[in-house]
């Protein structure tokens, strides 16, 4: 009994410990951040593959599908994003009468739509800390630093808090990482008593001793399955969710099925068994997930259910669909090929900077003790270090063999990076002097490099969509039934849930004639990407012609906006002289704005737009601008700038 007390009090945490000011601290910036709100716009992938739909599902109104909701070929599970992000959507739904009742607050607004989700998703992300906290404790290690360099990363700031399914992918990563850690720890712990009972009951000389022995080992915990029926449940759910998730599981998972291997009591048959039952166990989650997808994109309804005439043409396997499109280079260059050193050249270094280079160094290190036959050197196999050290390296690895290579799709490595090398950042007593001045300036660099890279994907990336997105949705409330069109050019698309736009594919009834009908659409959204301005300017001539032929007919008001990055201004003013019937004027702009599709120029001592602007004015002459004239004139460029269109004979 004293023996299996003293296991359960080995494998057991031990209690929870105060944290640091600064890491609370960092935390609520991480709340207040989210609640500012961030307006950058890092990827339109974190609206338009998941909350773009839940919402349209939630409140009945017009969204933007993507091809990925297609329910001829749908590669997108529905269980994880109607889980995380329905819950705050029905939320928003269910209290949003009685705040304007009792608040006078309309929580379907742009900014309550954009900030109630984040939120939720914010405080998610703590599971990621958790995790990290739970991991250092359990292996002894100093979880105060590696904790306060987690939260100042501005991958938690800005990546943790969006609705990306890399998000979602990287709290499943870090419960998976947990819960494998855990296994480990508690199979190292009965695997050693299990060794030292055997030893001493072949040593045995009496049968007394042996009996005594043999009981003792039959108290022994069970370890071998441990926790199967989860970790099995979560790696199918995390592959749902992205079927890249393959990549990030295959190091934890093959580790949990290695545990004890090579010792006298687990043998490959223990390996094997495991196997089998981690599949079976997968089995149960899939069959649900698939269940969910097949009956919201319409392959299996209740009618078959009921009459039993089912066949393999009512189930939908996403999982599936993803990767036979993503097979395809055809359709990987639709969305851009990459060369296979991006993640490991410029998107390791992006997203991580300071540690990202520690640890590809110390990896280097590594690769050459091995190739040298160095192995004593080298982190054991078998170890909470070997099991970090793979889960950095394979995903990273196996995903830089795909073509079409993001950022964001390697955020969830940062558990792992951090636990091994977080460390490195932070001076201890055993430290050099020169050691010591060498970490402080990492540290420091660390944490300038995350403020300005917060700043920069939280606030000014594409910055300008979302304040005009919120214009645009009081414009439309302002004008009910007055027709609006807004041609997009050179930046990301406009979230069309934030605008709240009325269905026009549910069937309404009159209450008094009982007569059903559908809505006319009232807004239309025109997203054209970097089309040349010559282009764009054919198709402002058409949907201006439209609309024209609309209000003549119809006395269908209208209006008109077409949204430019500031650096186009000079290419559209000299394309609009072209088009004497239109006019087009400046009616707005949003700054800061930063896009890559329309970077500007540095202007010339000679620079006509800084003239034409008023960016800068001299009445009695031209004269040359200085360096700080010039650069003022460059950064007023990044800004998002709406023109009215109209006819040129339009009288106000």
């Amino acid at each position: 009994m004293f023996l299996k007390t003293e296991i359960f009090k080995a494998i057991s945490f031990k209690k929870p410990i105060t944290l640091p000011l600064s890491y609370w601290l960092l935390v609520v910036t991480r709340f207040v951040l989210t609640l500012l709100p961030q307006l950058g716009y890092i990827h339109p992938d974190e609206f338009f593959q998941n909350v773009e739909v839940i919402a349209g599902d939630i409140f009945t109104i017009d969204v933007a599908r993507t091809w990925e909701f297609n329910p001829k070929f749908p590669i997108r599970n529905m269980f994880v994003p109607k889980i995380v992000l329905g819950l705050p959507l029905h939320l928003i739904q269910i209290l949003n009468p009685y705040s304007k009742a009792y608040l006078n607050i309309d929580l379907q607004t742009p900014y309550y739509l954009l900030t109630i989700p984040r939120l939720f998703i914010c405080l998610l992300s703590l599971i990621n800390d958790y995790c990290l906290y739970k991991i250092c404790v359990l292996y002894g290690q100093n979880f105060r630093n590696r904790l306060k360099i987690f939260a100042s990363s501005y991958v938690v700031f800005v990546y943790c808090c969006r609705s990306f399914s890399n998000t979602f992918e990287m709290i499943f990563f870090s419960l998976l990482l947990l819960l494998v850690a855990e296994c480990m720890y508690k199979s190292d712990k009965v695997i050693y008593h299990d060794e030292f009972l055997t030893e001493k009951y072949n040593k045995a000389e009496t049968p007394v001793e042996k009996v005594k022995i043999f009981k003792l080992k039959t108290h022994l915990p069970e370890h071998s399955l441990n926790r199967v029926f989860i970790l099995a449940s979560l790696v199918v759910i995390g592959i749902f969710n992205r079927p890249t998730f393959i990549c990030f599981a295959f190091a934890p998972v093959f580790f949990w099925l290695h545990r004890g291997l090579g010792s006298k009591v687990v043998s490959f048959k223990d390996f094997h068994f495991r196997i089998f039952t981690f599949m079976l166990c997968g089995i149960p989650m899939a069959l649900v997930l698939i269940l969910v997808d097949s009956c919201y994109y319409g392959y299996l309804t209740s009618a078959e259910v009921e009459s039993l005439k089912l066949s393999w043409d009512n189930w939908v396997v996403t999982p599936l669909n993803f990767l036979r499109y993503n097979m395809d280079t055809r359709n990987l260059k639709e969305h851009g090929l990459h060369p296979r050193w991006l993640h490991l050249v410029v998107n390791i270094p992006l997203l991580f900077n300071v540690l990202g280079i520690i640890a590809f160094i110390t990896l280097s290190g590594n690769a050459y003790r091995f190739i040298r036959g160095q192995y004593s050197k080298l982190p054991r196999i078998q170890s909470i270090t070997g099991l970090m050290l793979f889960s950095l390296v394979t995903p990273v690895a196996l995903l830089s063999l795909i073509p079409h290579q993001e950022a964001r799709f390697i955020i969830p490595v940062l558990i792992p990076l951090i636990y091994l090398y977080g460390n490195h950042l932070h001076p201890n007593e055993a430290d050099t002097k020169i050691k010591r001045r060498v970490k402080s300036t990492l540290c420091y660099t660390w944490y300038i490099l995350n403020i300005l890279l917060t700043i920069f994907f939280g606030y000014i990336h594409q910055g300008g969509i979302i304040p005009f997105t919120n214009t645009l949705h009081r414009e439309i409330k302002s004008y009910y039934g007055v027709h609006t069109h807004v041609i997009t050019t050179h930046s990301y698309s406009i979230p069309s849930y934030l605008l709240q736009l009325e269905s026009t594919t549910k069937i309404w009834k009159d209450k008094n004639t009982g007569r059903k009908y559908r809505l006319t659409p009232t807004t239309f959204i025109y997203k054209y990407g970097s089309l040349p301005i010559e282009d764009l300017f054919g198709k402002i001539d058409e949907v201006l012609t439209d609309a024209e032929m609309l209000l003549h007919k119809y006395k269908r008001q209208y209006r008109f906006y077409v949204a430019s990055p500031c650096s186009l201004e000079k290419d559209i003013r000299a394309v609009s002289r072209m088009y004497t019937y239109i006019d087009i004027e400046h009616e707005f702009s949003y700054y800061p704005h930063f896009c890559t599709e329309a970077f500007p120029k540095f202007p010339s001592n000679r620079d006509q737009f800084c003239f034409e602007s008023n960016l800068l004015r001299n009445e009695s002459q031209v004269v040359d601008l200085d360096i700080f004239q010039r650069i003022s004139c460059f950064l007023k460029r990044f800004c998002l700038r709406i023109y009215r269109v109209r006819p040129s004979n339009y009288k106000i």
